[in-house]
Formats: structure tokens, sequence, C-alpha cells
């Protein structure tokens, strides 16, 4: 694992391969940064499935409302729901969405993001100013790049925990 240099501002997320380090961009994008770290302290993204995961482009989660896996899982509405705190407003940067990055999923409304994220698996330069970025995978991309692919997955993999390295 990664030399955790901000443990407050670090998430890891444990993966069925190994964990997942990923450093918020505090600095870029806080409102994002801190609704990650909120969720995960409450234990929200636990057990949340990659509802949407695309050859060459991005595995999504997030949906912590209809995609926690141990809890009123809805495979048909994952990807449709967030927290029941308030959509936050873009924070777009000129950050680009390079492979390991971390980008807000929302839907056609750019303020609309809420707990959805990807992680970018190649460059997405595409994507650039169009989607907050708000972290970066520093170590665990490889097991990032094992999540099972789908639109929904047959058998989706999932974000068994999600913790900030300060309470880890």
């Amino acid at each position: 694992m990664a030399e955790i240099k901000d443990p407050e501002n670090t998430i890891i997320i444990e993966l069925k391969d190994g964990p997942v380090v990923i450093e918020l961009l505090t600095d870029v994008a806080p409102k994002h940064a801190e609704r990650m770290k909120e969720l995960a302290r409450a234990g929200k993204y636990d057990n949340v499935a990659f509802h949407r995961v695309i050859e060459g482009f991005m595995a999504q989660t997030g949906d912590v409302q209809h995609a926690n896996m141990e809890n009123n899982y809805n495979p048909g509405r994952s990807g449709t729901g967030g927290s029941d705190l308030p959509d936050l407003p873009a924070e777009f940067s000129k950050l680009p969405h390079d492979r390991g990055t971390l980008g807000a999923a929302r839907s056609q409304n750019p303020n609309s993001a809420n707990s959805q994220f990807f992680i970018n698996f190649k460059d997405n330069h595409f994507l650039n100013g169009q989607y907050t970025v708000y972290g970066r995978v520093v170590s665990g991309m490889e097991h990032v790049d094992k999540i099972a692919r789908g639109e929904p997955p047959a058998n989706p993999d999932r974000m068994i925990s999600v913790k900030v390295a300060a309470d880890a």
C-alpha cells in the first residue's frame, strides 16, 4: 500500500482483490471530498455495488440508496439513487480525467452530483471540464482493473468497506 501523506484526506476502499488508496483533492473540489468522507464515516459506501463498469472507460459505484448488496439491493434501480444529503454544486477544474482519477457521477444537470462516483480506467479527456475530479488512486489500481464489467455486471463487485485512512 502507498505511503499515506494526509490520512484525513485519504480514502481506503477494500475490494475483493485488495485495497485501493485514494488521495482526495480537497484544494480542487472541497465539497466533493468532504461528502465522500462524510458518507465513508457513516458506513454508507460499505457493500455498495459497482453498477456500471465499461471496459476501457470507467467503473461507477456509490449509489448508497439502491446498490447496497447487503441491504435492500435493487439491481434494476442501481445507479438511479444517491444519499439523503443535498446534491453538490459542480467543482470543475483544469485537472484532466486521467487514468485513476475519481470523477463525480451526475445527471445532465452539472449540479446534481451526490454520492456516486467513477474511477477512470484510462485517460478520458473528453470528460474534462464536464465532471468534477476530486480524487486520484495512489495505489491499488491493479485491483480496480479487475472489477467485473457490465451495465450492470451479471455478478457485480462491491466496495467491501470504505474508510477515511485517519479512522482505519
